[in-house]
């Protein structure tokens, strides 16, 4: 079996990652859009009080 020569190997090389990058494309394009995000009409997050013991303890 005679080697390949080097043209065929970067031609090869090139053409696989240029199917990859297609691939990818390709899918992401596919993907359905993600909602919007609505920020503003989030309920407000509410902050846990602050414990009454000082820092440190355990109880």
């Amino acid at each position: 079996m005679n080697p390949l020569s080097d043209r065929t190997v970067v031609v090869a090389l090139l053409g696989t990652v240029a199917l990859v990058f297609a691939l990818i494309f390709w899918t992401v394009r596919m993907a359905p859009p993600e909602p919007a995000l609505r920020w503003r009409e989030a309920a407000p997050q509410v902050r846990p009080a602050p414990s009454s013991t000082a820092p440190g303890t355990l109880l």
